[in-house]
């Protein structure tokens, strides 16, 4: 019976803490788009291909290093070597950081068509990022169980960083 409840409930540790780095690597992932759709906004703005291949490269970098960062620490921490298989559970544990741009990448990208500008694929990716930051900062809220105002105070928090790389963009497009 007891063998059972510690059962449980490390399976239940293990549960909320792959849920808290998946969706800490959305925040994470998040922010890296953001930051990189502002310079290549800045660089490319009329080119949505130069801007999508620069934010989806520049998350995978950016990923590869959480992988590598993290199976450093993980084999250390262990005091031995990992194996293939705790390598690949390292890489899809980080995985919602590449997660995070495809939505705003496939925004831009579309512009590709004809469908609308650059310049409006850029925005929209700007929403659809800052609504994940949003959306995220629900999950935590809802995971923790916070009452309204800690729910108001992560969520605020969320979007204020986001909003912050919005107000950065607009100060880099306008000089």
């Amino acid at each position: 019976m007891i063998e059972r409840l510690f059962g449980r409930a490390g399976r239940e540790r293990r549960r909320r803490g792959e849920q808290g780095e998946r969706l800490g690597g959305y925040i994470y992932g998040e922010i890296v788009v953001l930051a990189t759709l502002v310079a290549g906004a800045q660089a490319y703005k009329h080119g949505a291909l130069h801007i999508g291949l620069l934010v989806l490269v520049t998350t995978v970098v950016f990923w590869l290093a959480h992988v590598y960062a993290d199976a450093l620490a993980d084999s250390i921490t262990k005091g031995e070597h990992l194996t293939w298989a705790e390598l690949r559970e390292i890489a899809g544990r980080e995985s919602s950081i590449i997660e995070a741009a495809l939505t705003p990448v496939l925004l831009v990208m579309l512009s590709t068509t004809g469908l609308y500008s650059v310049s409006v694929g850029v925005w929209l990716a700007f929403v659809a990022g800052l609504l994940v930051l949003v959306t995220e900062g629900f999950a935590f809220a809802r995971a923790e169980k916070l009452g309204r105002l800690g729910t108001l105070v992560i969520v605020g928090a969320n979007l204020l960083m986001g909003l912050l790389l919005v107000v950065l963009k607009l100060l880099v497009s306008h000089h």
